[in-house]
């Protein structure tokens, strides 16, 4: 069962400012903020409680190692990485409700049922 929950669904363009500094930057390609506190005119000052990146050849690099650690030091709760060319999806489950982290992302495979983490109950399928 999905229970009810304010949250906003951001997709790119769109400044997160990981550091609460006004200058550096990432953009997501989609972010979901449970926290409209973080939220202003010009992007989120904070972690995003999920991302969605969307891999690309010129983006591999970046999505797979840096920004991944970017999220995960920054306190984003969930990391799914979208790969179209290899059809699947990587999620890093960074917090868990037990306070353990994963270090290891779940894989799975285009047409396959993901769970959100951060919903209990709530999946997506991509094809």
């Amino acid at each position: 069962m999905l229970h009810r929950r304010k949250f906003q669904v951001l997709p790119a363009p769109f400044a997160v400012f990981l550091n609460k500094d006004k200058t550096n930057y990432v953009e997501p390609d989609i972010s979901v903020i449970c926290d409209e506190e973080k939220l202003d005119e010009k992007g989120c000052y904070g972690a995003p409680d999920w991302v969605v990146e969307i891999v690309s050849p010129s983006s591999r690099r970046m999505d797979y190692y840096i920004k991944l650690f970017k999220y995960r030091s920054a306190g984003v709760r969930e990391y799914w990485i979208v790969d179209p060319i290899k059809q699947r999806v990587t999620v890093h489950h960074f917090e868990k409700e037990d306070g353990e982290e994963c270090a290891y992302g779940e894989e799975y495979a285009y047409g396959e049922e993901v769970p959100v983490g951060m919903f209990e109950g709530f999946s997506i399928k991509l094809q």
